[in-house]
């Protein structure tokens, strides 16, 4: 008796820790899931406050805000693409590697983007203006290549499939198709073609003279008298003369 109430107590704790660890994984993935949504909102609202100052602001501010919104959507770009990309294939794990040390850089030029947006002193700004557009530049065209490398291996890669699958289809058709080689291998053979000769020899006999044993036939047959019916007019007496 007391081994089956240990028994009974022992599933009710083991009952109690899964129940607590389902709903911490619940709690945990829910928690996750309002995270990326705010993480979500805030970049579009800032995406769209940065593209609004960039047309808004003129001079060296709005150029900041220019640079801070070409590096943010190139970046958030190719780290998408690049993830898209590993999830199907490995071979991109030493891009994503690559990136992320990119990204490093990234993050340090938009911070220091974000804190010279609101700085007085816009005659220093412009004059850095040429060191930060440079730096842009730079870390942009990395993302972009990266990017378009990884796009242009998957669209490699789908170009590939496609053609061992167009060459099996073709097989799978011509299988299914089996009855013309069959009937083309069961037809009867065709007849040999004449000799040259033969035909010649023919010829010389059609033409050769009968032997003079043979009675010559007439070669137009002798008339009768053709029979007169009685529709037919009778000569006329001056027809005679």
């Amino acid at each position: 008796m007391e081994a089956v109430i240990a028994v009974v107590a022992l599933l009710f704790v083991l009952l109690l820790v899964l129940g607590a660890y389902a709903t911490v994984k619940v709690v945990g993935a829910a928690k996750r899931g309002v995270d990326r949504t705010i993480s979500q909102a805030r970049r579009t609202v800032e995406d769209h406050t940065l593209r609004a100052k960039s047309f808004a602001q003129p001079g060296p501010a709005g150029e900041v805000a220019q640079l801070r919104l070409k590096l943010r959507t190139s970046m958030r770009s190719t780290q998408d693409a690049l993830q898209a990309g590993a999830a199907e294939d490995a071979s991109l794990g030493e891009s994503v590697a690559l990136f992320q040390r990119l990204s490093a850089h990234g993050h340090e030029l938009d911070a220091e983007l974000r804190r010279l947006e609101s700085d007085p002193d816009r005659a220093t700004l412009a004059a850095r203006l040429p060191s930060l557009r440079e730096r842009t530049e730079r870390i942009t065209a990395s993302a972009d290549a990266l990017r378009w490398a990884a796009r242009d291996r998957a669209q490699r890669f789908a170009a590939d499939d496609l053609d061992t699958l167009h060459a099996q289809i073709d097989v799978e058709a011509d299988a299914l198709r089996h009855w013309t080689t069959s009937d083309t291998a069961g037809a009867p053979p065709a007849w040999p073609a004449a000799d040259p000769g033969t035909e010649d020899r023919a010829r010389s006999e059609e033409s050769a003279p009968r032997p003079a044993t043979e009675p010559a036939r007439p070669a137009i047959t002798p008339p009768t008298p053709r029979p007169t019916y009685s529709w037919q007019k009778k000569p006329r007496p001056e027809s005679t003369i």
